[in-house]
């Protein structure tokens, strides 16, 4: 009966994160959007401020490698960075 609740729970959290994550998108999409509609440059400070919260998330273990890998990635891609 425990391995059934357990599993239901784990469901749920999973469709959480891809809920949260489809959030994180959107919001992104949007600001992207919202900037080339005002022709402004990307926000750096806010950019490197996002990547601190990841990193802190990262290392909470909030999120997965990949998540974190991902972001980190499009985050730098702004920036004008490389990763590699």
């Amino acid at each position: 009966m425990a391995q059934r609740g357990n599993q239901s729970f784990e469901k749920r959290q999973r469709e959480a994160d891809r809920q949260d994550r489809a959030r994180e998108k959107d919001a992104r999409r949007q600001e992207r959007r919202d900037a080339e509609d005002e022709g402004v440059d990307v926000d750096e400070g806010a950019l490197m401020a996002e990547y601190g919260r990841l990193a802190e998330q990262h290392d909470n273990g909030e999120i997965t490698e990949e998540r974190f890998v991902a972001r980190k990635r499009e985050i730098f891609e702004a920036l004008g960075l490389d990763i590699d």
